[in-house]
């Protein structure tokens, strides 16, 4: 992607928001292509070949996570951000669960957009090298050696705490649905209450104020997000407990 701007495809049907989303990403400095419906944009994907997709779900002729699916059972593997209604917490989680890398919810600002984006673009970028030491802000952990230091204190967590922060790591940026985490670290018949006390154990040792987390937020609903140290605050992210 260097030497030439990245190239973004906005799907949405509303003419105002692609406009919005045209004017505010070409000042970002990206190459934005728009489609209206998912018939165009499956054109647009084999004509411009995009660096990544924003993917409205509410589509007029094939709901936005369908559209995702057909993607990556093709084997596109460009990220996509989703935007979507905050009422809209199923359709979030199956486009999640389906491949989407993140999601923003309308109406959103395009700093928020924005940083979402630069995250999504590296962690794809990522993927085939990851780094033994993840750090934000404060934080650290040696995915090699097990140990998770704040502010260079070493932290005791239990297995289960760790294997936790270890795949949010590994996913850091990216919201990480309730059934994907509960999969990686129990399997797939694990109560999601099982998950929701070991998240507030870990955050009473790694978040200065546990009930206002920085580091673990919460996607109403949704799911877990580790905050990469240039992304918001998350305008979703809420107490410990959803």
């Amino acid at each position: 992607m260097s030497g030439s701007p990245v190239k973004i495809l906005v799907v949405d049907d509303e003419p105002p928001i692609r406009k919005l989303l045209r004017v505010g990403l070409t000042a970002q400095g990206y190459e934005v292509h728009e489609a209206p419906d998912a018939a165009t944009a499956r054109a647009r994907v084999g004509d411009v070949s995009p660096d990544l997709i924003v993917l409205d779900l509410g589509l007029p002729d094939t709901p936005g996570h369908a559209l995702l699916g057909e993607w990556r059972e093709q084997g596109l593997a460009t990220p996509v951000v989703i935007l979507s209604s905050r009422t809209d917490e199923g359709g979030i989680v199956k486009a999640l669960e389906t491949g989407a890398d993140d999601y923003v919810a309308k109406p959103f600002g395009m700093n928020e957009l924005g940083a979402r984006i630069r995250v999504a673009l590296r962690h794809r970028l990522q993927q085939q090298g990851e780094k033994a030491v993840f750090r934000t802000g404060g934080l650290s952990i040696d995915l090699v050696k097990r140990i998770v230091k704040l502010d260079e204190r070493e932290i005791k967590l239990s297995p289960k705490e760790y294997d936790i922060l270890r795949v949010l790591a590994q996913y850091s940026g990216k919201v990480l649905t309730h059934q994907f985490m509960l999969k990686q670290i129990w399997g797939p018949a694990a109560d999601v209450q099982y998950l929701r006390v070991y998240v507030r154990q870990l955050r009473q040792k790694i978040e200065a104020t546990p009930d206002q987390p920085h580091y673990i937020t919460t996607e109403t609903g949704v799911g877990y997000r580790l905050r990469e140290a240039d992304l918001p605050d998350s305008e979703s992210a809420s107490p410990e407990g959803r």
